[in-house]
């Protein structure tokens, strides 16, 4: 029997790569490095499907161009933006994602930042890999000490659940604005804020867990910084699209926002060179679902919705067209 094509954009652990081998005829650049738009179109020509993520994106010309042989499209990763989905749905191409694989490794690293920012870890491993660590002063490295405090949760999905679970475990209080306020046995004694503002007004630590959309899009400027209580903390783990980088870059400089912890930046991987300098921020290179287990989960799900689809079978995780 004929294995479909797959045209393949990047390079899986061991156990997605064993499996893509096995089941489809595979499509992907010999010498490693990321398709660009024109040369992924061209591999696409005959494909069955596309296996992506998140550094390739689908536009609107894409679908336009894109082979009538490609039925289903599936990317290795949570996020949809980078992806038209009213293109693909127009031209009757499935988008598959990863909704489920990827909560727990993300909140951990989450809370990793929350933490690290909070208690200037990057600044304490600086002191001890340079040689100028001498005997400790009672004013030296103090940082904030996350229990009795109120975390903001932008975002209240898994990932955010998730997050405030772990959070409560540290002794913080939970609020949170989203688009939807849970039912009560979700929500956990979390209190709920319709009105980001009033989220903002108590979060003396913020985390940012929105998916990057036309409303959420530079969510935290100077403006919606001005809010926060002073000395607040801001961790980012959804999209680097979701802050306005000078603008938080200044508030860490003026101590107004007191440290940062991110994983992710708008335009990555480059950053805005401003953060490099700043010995208050944590910074990750998204590094959100980079665990053994997260990686091998998402690899499979990622297939699965495009065996599921070139089956004619219901596939477990397919993206919706956004009607809000």
């Amino acid at each position: 029997m004929k294995k479909p094509i797959l045209v393949v954009t990047s390079h899986f652990v061991k156990p997605v790569e064993t499996r893509i081998d096995k089941e489809f005829e595979v499509r992907r650049k010999a010498d490693g490095t990321p398709f660009q738009p024109d040369e992924l179109l061209a591999a696409a020509e005959g494909a069955d499907a596309l296996f992506i993520t998140p550094y390739d994106k689908l536009d609107a010309d894409f679908f336009k161009r894109v082979s009538p042989s490609v039925k289903v499209i599936s990317t290795n990763s949570v996020g949809v933006d980078h992806i038209d989905l009213q293109a693909a749905a127009e031209r009757h191409i499935a988008i598959g994602y990863t909704p489920t694989a990827v909560t727990d490794a993300t909140a951990d690293v989450a809370m990793l930042l929350l933490l690290g920012a909070s208690r200037r870890a990057f600044e304490a491993q600086e002191l001890i890999r340079s040689g100028e660590w001498t005997l400790p002063r009672s004013s030296a490295l103090l940082g904030w000490q996350v229990t009795g405090k109120i975390l903001g949760i932008l975002g209240m999905g898994r990932i955010g659940q998730a997050v405030a679970k772990r959070a409560r475990a540290f002794g913080m209080s939970i609020h949170y604005s989203s688009l939807h306020q849970l039912p009560p046995e979700k929500a956990g004694g979390a209190v709920f804020h319709a009105d980001p503002s009033e989220l903002l007004a108590v979060s003396q630590f913020l985390s940012l867990h929105a998916p990057e959309t036309e409303k959420t899009h530079h969510f935290l400027n100077a403006k919606t910084i001005a809010l926060l209580p002073p000395g607040a903390i801001v961790i980012n783990t959804a999209r680097g699209g979701l802050i306005v980088d000078d603008d938080l870059i200044a508030a860490l400089k003026s101590g107004r926002v007191a440290a940062a912890g991110l994983d992710v930046f708008e335009g990555e991987p480059k950053l805005n060179p401003g953060y490099v300098g700043l010995k208050n921020s944590f910074l990750l290179p998204h590094i959100g679902t980079a665990t053994v287990e997260s990686r091998t989960l998402m690899g499979m799900v990622a297939l699965d919705n495009i065996d599921a689809v070139l089956s004619g079978k219901p596939a477990p995780s397919l993206a919706a067209v956004q009607t809000e």
